[in-house]
């Protein structure tokens, strides 16, 4: 024998051992394996809650002391009543003296309710309401895959790749996303 004939044996062997080798591996991968179609990522919102606090100036109105405004009142009673005696003679100047009171009573009334409410303070009061923000997170993937024939739904934690591993003739996503845990936590 040659060594020429020795070293072709020898790496014919080789090529038909590794071509041996990678179809059974794909044969194995394949009953092993599902394929993955399409994997589409899944986001969910988070409602975060947040105080939103500002200072705002607040008009106030004083309390009143005369709720009734039986000073503006009485005082408009009493100028008006002194007014309308000024006016007219006999009894028309008793007439006029009351329809002046009269008049002079609601003024005085109308004054004072204006000058009450036109009494105002303000001050700076600090004022929060809540506030939302939205945030999204990952929340896994959709993921479609053919096995046996047939097209199937899941959903997994993370992005499967091309192919989803199978064990005991059945997608074994516990696997895929224990392995995500265990690459997070190192």
């Amino acid at each position: 024998m040659s060594k020429s004939f020795v070293i072709g044996a020898l790496a014919g062997a080789i090529v038909v051992t590794a071509g041996g080798a990678t179809a059974g591996y794909k044969m194995y991968s394949a009953a092993h394996s599902a394929t993955v179609l399409s994997a589409k990522a899944v986001t969910h919102k988070l409602k975060i809650p947040r105080q939103d606090c500002h200072d705002e100036t607040v008009t106030h109105t004083k309390p009143v002391k005369d709720r009734e405004r039986l000073l503006g009142t009485g005082l408009g009673a009493v100028v008006g009543g002194l007014l309308g005696h000024q006016v007219g003679g006999g009894s028309g100047k008793t007439l006029a003296t009351v329809a002046g009171a009269a008049a002079g009573g609601y003024a005085g009334n109308k004054i004072q309710q204006k000058t009450q409410q036109g009494d105002t303070y303000t001050t700076t009061e600090h004022r929060c309401s809540t506030a939302y923000d939205i945030k999204e997170e990952p929340a896994g993937f959709d993921v479609v895959y053919e096995y046996k024939g047939n097209r199937h739904h899941v959903h997994t934690d993370r992005d499967p790749g091309s192919a989803l591993p199978v064990k005991d003739g059945k997608v074994d996503v516990a696997s895929l996303n224990d392995t995500a845990g265990s690459a997070q936590g190192s």
